[in-house]
């Protein structure tokens, strides 16, 4: 039995599995449909290098039932769906031919879906991907704005009620720690910085976290150590699953609040977090925004009903985390409950 089949994820766990390959142009892509109880399955299409392709239809499928959630939970008209395109190697030129030709050929295999599959922006593609796909004749989000500075503005209003719930207070004099200075967490600590708050900035990229915490007035912290760095806020925005069962009992900050997705390597690790007296916002409900502010586009709300959507999003961790500390379970436990009767209701 080879490597690949003896991981192979289970792939019935959602509605759809379904597998893209055109030889012609390089493509390989998975395309994993979680759940359409509330409507076509939206989701991002992420490109990257997979060590198998096990890894990559795994990915796919985690990623949409993440979508799923985070659908129910924001109150929108969609189910969760998911798709990667395996890279062999560094990404093709934005713009370029051999990029344009798989990206057409990725958007046929979509338009195939008739309409159960939306895709949008996700790591390793753009919004002029986005233009190429609907060229091939599929719907497609995310095709003309850069969703990243609604997600970091819902990012902040979770953390703002992760901060109430857990502190009593406001972000002025919290000391706030920043893992990530791409678009969403250079936001953040933005946000957090203008409110008062002491911001440390990590990432990767030394001269990129230089360059933010500089401009608010922050320092530089060690992204290796983030995770279990002395601070009241921790916000992961880059990379997934930093907190695991192994770290959990290293964690200091009494909050974590971020945008990246699986900030958890297994929904068990919240019950961890909370029995140590830290307040875990589910990563599915806080980095909402960006998934807000397409549909805002989609159906024509005002500026202004978007800001207040986004807003909401600090309403709802508030709602959930009250919710866990009255039921005696994990915020995450929470969530699931609230996005588990949304559903029901829906096929009702």
């Amino acid at each position: 039995m080879s490597e690949d089949a003896a991981r192979m994820p289970d792939l019935f766990a959602g509605e759809q599995v379904i597998t893209c390959h055109d030889e012609e142009v390089g493509l390989r892509a998975v395309i994993a449909v979680d759940d359409t109880t509330l409507g076509p399955g939206f989701g991002g299409v992420r490109w990257r290098p997979y060590p198998s392709q096990a890894a990559a239809v795994a990915e796919a499928q985690r990623l949409a039932q993440a979508m799923t959630l985070k659908h129910a939970l924001a109150e929108l008209p969609y189910g969760g769906a998911k798709s990667v395109i395996l890279a062999d190697g560094p990404l093709p030129a934005e713009g370029s031919q051999e990029r344009v030709a798989l990206l057409t050929s990725y958007g046929e295999f979509v338009a195939r879906t008739a309409g159960t599959y939306v895709p949008g922006v996700d790591m390793g593609t753009t919004p002029g991907d986005m233009q190429a796909i609907r060229g091939a004749g599929a719907r497609a989000f995310c095709a003309d704005v850069d969703p990243g500075p609604y997600t970091a503005t819902g990012v902040y209003a979770a953390m703002r009620a992760g901060v109430r719930h857990a502190l009593g207070s406001g972000m002025g004099g919290v000391r706030v720690l920043v893992q990530g200075a791409g678009h969403v967490g250079a936001n953040v600590a933005r946000y957090a910085a203008r409110d008062g708050a002491q911001v440390v900035v990590a990432d990767v990229d030394a001269s990129r976290a230089q360059t933010v915490a500089d401009e608010v007035g922050g320092t530089v912290g060690d992204p290796l150590s983030a995770a279990t760095d002395e601070c009241d806020v921790f916000a992961p925005c880059a990379v997934a699953r930093v907190i695991t069962a192994a770290n959990a009992g290293q964690v200091r900050a009494r909050v974590v609040a971020g945008a990246a997705n699986d900030t958890l390597d297994a929904p068990g690790v919240a019950d961890l977090l909370r029995r140590r007296g830290i307040t875990y916002v589910p990563d599915f409900i806080a980095n909402a925004g960006g998934v807000l502010q397409v549909h805002g586009g989609e159906v024509g709300w005002s500026e202004e009903e978007l800001t207040g959507r986004l807003e909401r999003i600090g309403d709802r961790v508030g709602a959930v985390l009250q919710e866990a500390d009255d039921q005696g379970v994990s915020s995450v436990t929470a969530a699931l409950a609230r996005a588990a009767r949304r559903l029901e209701e829906a096929r009702r």
